[in-house]
């Protein structure tokens, strides 16, 4: 299996910029950030994003569905069966973890290396097909009822505690982590399609109401040409 495409490289330090001219530097940069852009709310992104919430909440259901058989297992093969569930969940439930922490750990590297490629120069008819605003509003709203869907997770866990009948300590126990599998990415996404939006913002706002100082740009850069600031 062939290894994924690396991140387009940082721009290289000022002391070793060696472009011929500005229209050189224009376009390795748009080349750049328009990939760079691409790994961070594309398509293909999303839909890795999705798939891996969704095998979260299905390698929890495993696992959560063994805590609630838990409260009923009274004999040996109960008992069997509900280590076989947890099993199965912990080996689905592990490795989604682990690639949904990897995708925030590499959006934040795409993202500030673009940050420094757009500290570079200032660009506003490449920089304005940066704004995706498409993609952006397909990753708030996914990530908002991500969020909104948990939240009813959540209020709807305790109520399982009261009235008889009802499920006990091992149900709440799944539901608040069925509620926490759709908040933690929910708001991973929400808060990346925000700061999307307000990179492409500063990106192609008019140099006029940009106001910044040189310290605002990585590597003390005069900020003149209106490039944005990293948070």
């Amino acid at each position: 299996m062939s290894r994924r495409t690396p991140l387009p490289p940082p721009p290289p330090p000022a002391e070793i910029q060696s472009w011929p001219d500005r229209e050189a530097l224009l376009a390795d940069r748009a080349r750049a950030m328009g990939e760079l852009n691409r790994r961070l709310l594309g398509g293909g992104r999303l839909a890795v994003f999705l798939v891996w919430v969704a095998t979260l909440l299905l390698g929890w259901g495993f696992a959560g569905g063994g805590l609630v058989a838990l409260e009923d297992a009274i004999d040996p093969i109960s008992m069997m069966f509900v280590f076989v569930l947890v099993a199965i969940g912990l080996c689905v439930l592990v490795p989604a973890v682990y690639f949904l922490g990897r995708g925030v750990w590499l959006d934040r590297e795409a993202r500030d290396r673009l940050l420094r490629w757009a500290a570079l120069d200032c660009d506003p008819v490449a920089d304005a097909r940066l704004r995706e605003p498409v993609l952006s509003a397909a990753w708030l709203v996914l990530s908002f009822a991500l969020c909104a869907l948990g939240l009813w997770v959540s209020l709807a866990a305790p109520a399982e505690l009261v009235g008889p009948g009802l499920g006990g300590y091992g149900t709440v126990a799944f539901l608040m982590g069925t509620a926490l599998g759709l908040w933690i990415p929910g708001l991973t996404g929400f808060v990346k399609a925000i700061g999307h939006y307000r990179f492409a913002v500063r990106l192609i706002a008019p140099e006029g109401s940009r106001g910044r100082s040189p310290d605002d740009v990585p590597g003390g850069r005069s900020a003149s040409s209106g490039r944005p600031r990293p948070e």
